[in-house]
């Protein structure tokens, strides 16, 4: 069994411990915005449509029920605040990519791929329109990503791939002693603010005349078998004729999705920002979002005032599949991170992160959203993101909307959307399948990126998965 990169080049001990002598377990991202509050519901409100959940589908979902039908009445619910959870901790990579990339969409859907990428490609560029045409402040540049190899065997992966950089002109990008080469998709990534993208989706959201509550914890769904869904919360309910579920990584309000996604915990480091000095030793004068292409992969990129954010590698499963704020600590993971960044930026030794934190993820086993209604077609739902929700949130909120009007569309005709994921099995076998599989990435990454037969056989069902 071989090495990584990051194992061969460890920095000092004493680099890592004094990058993280002052940092702040807390979202860097939401402690840079106000949040506008919103009133949790009280009493009993009628709507023609509700959604329960505040972040990116939710409130796109909103806007585009808004926009397809101004005199449409929409409320919105919110268990705690709007773009608290995985809509405002994420990295702000906004990717056109609705299945997780190209090569899980075409070993999925082999017939559909050229249609979903030009779907994720207008997706995109919707929600470049939607910037422009309400002024959103949520920092959108659209620099696009660069992979890049940081193994040998990395390169030949890269080497087909459209916008190929060798080692000089990946390091004439960004210089790292690590980069042997990349693959520079220069229209397929933007990069956004993530907390301030949320607030200014719920800020357009509400000058329409969706009512936002806050604070608003949906206990369940009641209603007959036909007519209109009511929504029951400790201090109200809601009576609508349309329910739209976008309630990402927390439990379903349906019984049937509850093992069909499980929560995943991603960890995040934020820098200070960088002086003249750093920035210009390491160039990224283009500003894009940077991954590289291990299966424990990592990704980064520069903020508006050039931080650093450096997330990713370990994806942690916790027994039982609970999402708890207890999880966002650990301590571990961020001093990997920590040696992984000065491993890849080594003359960057001596600054400081200001943030560490983490978020759950809603993993599902085709590593991209799913869809369907209940309830006669009066409830519709879209979840298992599996980290790309920035971009697809829109995606998916078109979708529910035209399931819900009934409508078939270019986007319910295709077969990812009318497909379903394998679930995954209840514990403890989640668990050990889970960690076994996390721990057979690691061999791949250790043995030359060479899958064993255990990956390879939960590739070919279906049931493989993704850091």
């Amino acid at each position: 069994m071989g090495t990584t990169v990051f194992e061969r080049r460890r920095p000092p001990q004493s680099v890592i411990d004094e990058s993280l002598r002052d940092t702040t377990l807390s979202v860097y991202w939401l402690d840079d915005v106000e949040r506008p509050a919103h009133p949790p519901l009280r009493g009993t409100v009628h709507a023609d449509l509700a959604i329960v959940g505040g972040g990116y589908t939710g409130l796109w979902t909103a806007i585009r029920a808004k926009e397809r039908d101004p005199e449409r009445t929409v409320v919105l619910l919110e268990a705690s605040r709007v773009a608290w959870a995985a809509s405002g901790r994420n990295g702000g990579f906004c990717e056109a990519s609705i299945t997780h990339g190209h090569e899980n969409g075409v070993n999925r859907w082999p017939e559909e791929i050229d249609h979903l990428e030009e779907l994720g490609r207008r997706n995109l560029d919707g929600i470049e329109d939607t910037v422009r045409r309400y002024a959103l402040d949520a920092e959108f540049e659209r620099t696009g990503q660069l992979a890049v190899a940081v193994e040998p065997h990395q390169v030949e992966w890269l080497r087909d791939e459209e916008g190929f950089l060798d080692r000089d002109a990946v390091q004439a990008e960004v210089h790292s002693p690590t980069f042997l080469a990349g693959a520079w998709d220069r229209e397929g990534t933007a990069l956004v603010h993530p907390a301030k993208l949320g607030l200014e989706l719920a800020r357009v959201a509400a000058e329409l005349g969706v009512q936002l509550h806050e604070h608003t914890l949906v206990r369940r769904i009641e209603g007959p078998d036909t007519g209109p869904v009511t929504l029951v919360t400790d201090g109200g309910r809601v009576t609508a004729a349309n329910v739209a579920l976008a309630t990402n990584v927390f439990p379903s309000l349906l019984k049937r999705n509850r093992l069909m996604t499980v929560p995943v915990y991603d960890y995040v480091l934020m820098t200070e920002p960088l002086s003249d000095e750093q920035l210009a030793s390491i160039g990224w004068q283009h500003r894009q979002g940077l991954a590289d292409s291990a299966n424990q992969f990592h990704y980064y990129r520069l903020t508006a005032d050039n931080r650093i954010l450096f997330g990713g590698y370990d994806a942690v499963y916790h027994f039982g599949g609970k999402v708890r704020p207890a999880y966002e600590d650990r301590m571990e993971s961020h001093r990997r991170l920590a040696s992984h960044f000065f491993t890849t930026f080594p003359q960057l030794a001596g600054l400081r992160f200001t943030h560490r934190w983490a978020g759950a993820i809603d993993s599902s086993s085709r590593f991209c959203a799913f869809f369907g209604t209940a309830r006669g077609g009066r409830v519709a739902y879209a979840t298992g993101f599996t980290g790309l929700g920035v971009g697809a949130a829109r995606f998916a909120a078109d979708v529910m909307l035209d399931k819900l009007a009934g409508e078939e569309t270019e986007r319910t005709q295709l077969r990812m959307v009318r497909e379903k994921p394998i679930p995954f099995p209840p514990e403890p076998a989640a668990s050990i399948g889970i960690n076994l599989v996390r721990a057979a990435m690691d061999r791949a990454d250790h043995n030359r990126g060479r899958r064993g037969p255990f990956l390879k056989t939960l590739d070919a069902l279906g049931m493989g998965f993704d850091s």
